[in-house]
């Protein structure tokens, strides 16, 4: 068995189902380039149809691949500038290491990362150490996988306050066509979800999830639906009655649209439904 995903993956492609594909409330475009050296740039910017707000970011991408070296700087309009460097395969086999940095001009506000992740067969193990005004945290996770099987769990504990603040477990199974996840997070947050690719046109997921103390199930299900290799057809309903519709189209090569809808089931003629629009462009 190949090495099993990060914890945060684990249940990825119900998730995927859910959130790919749909916007929200928001128009936005994307842009991405590739130059002949390797040199990678991606930018974005949006627009929220409610409040107005208008958000932008750029990355610049730079892999080393003969010495296993990826950097990455980052800035967005809120005037935060990033940094990143990733080492990947070269201390050892499996084993990956990132320093991530992030300033902000504006306010003078500092924060640093230092990420490690290791995966071979059957075992990924991360340990995050992030430095910020808050003090420092340490976030680790660990995943096992046998035969299909993973179970996981995943933990933080915050130096200033001395104690540990957040303990997740997590248990699924998992084959090419069908995925099952369930999780536990500090005790009181229970959920689950179900993925399914009925062939190669269509893919199915279900989630659900609950909180102790609260009798209030929380559940959804949604399908995605491959017309042909340039569209496709996205749809979700969850128990508040509420409908995403979404429309994916490969215009030309490099050129995406999406076209995506939210609407309120319960108050069909009263408004209030959210439309979204995405462009993106890939060269």
């Amino acid at each position: 068995m190949a090495a099993p995903p990060t914890y945060v993956d684990l249940g990825k492609s119900a998730k995927d189902v859910f959130t790919k594909g749909y916007g929200f409330g928001v128009i936005k475009l994307d842009l991405k380039t590739k130059s002949e050296n390797g040199l990678e740039f991606t930018s974005t910017g949006s627009a929220n149809t409610e409040t107005s707000k208008v958000a932008g970011s750029l990355e610049t991408k730079y892999k080393c691949a003969e010495h296993g070296l990826t950097f990455t700087e980052k800035w967005n309009t809120d005037n935060t500038l990033g940094t990143e460097i990733t080492i990947e395969d070269q201390l050892a086999k499996g084993l990956k290491l990132t320093f991530d940095s992030s300033f902000s001009p504006n306010t003078g506000k500092k924060s640093g990362k230092v990420k490690t992740g290791y995966k071979c067969d059957h075992i990924n193990l991360g340990c995050d150490v992030n430095y910020d005004i808050n003090g420092t945290a340490i976030h680790g996770a660990a995943v096992v996988g046998y035969e299909g099987w993973l179970a996981g769990y995943q933990t933080t504990f915050e130096a200033g306050r001395n104690r540990i603040t957040q303990s997740n477990f997590a248990v699924g199974f998992k084959t090419d066509e069908f995925q099952l996840h369930t999780n536990v997070n500090d005790g009181t947050e229970f959920g689950g979800s179900i993925y399914q690719k009925v062939n190669e046109q269509l893919e199915t997921a279900v989630n659900l999830a609950w909180t102790a103390g609260n009798s209030n199930t929380r559940f959804g299900i949604a399908a995605k639906y491959q017309i042909d290799a340039d569209a496709s057809f996205s749809a979700k309903v969850n128990n508040s009655s509420l409908v995403g519709l979404g429309y994916t189209q490969t215009l030309k090569p490099g050129i995406k649209l999406t076209l995506s809808a939210l609407l309120d089931g319960k108050n069909i003629n009263a408004g209030g439904h959210k439309l979204g629009l995405g462009l993106e462009f890939q060269a």
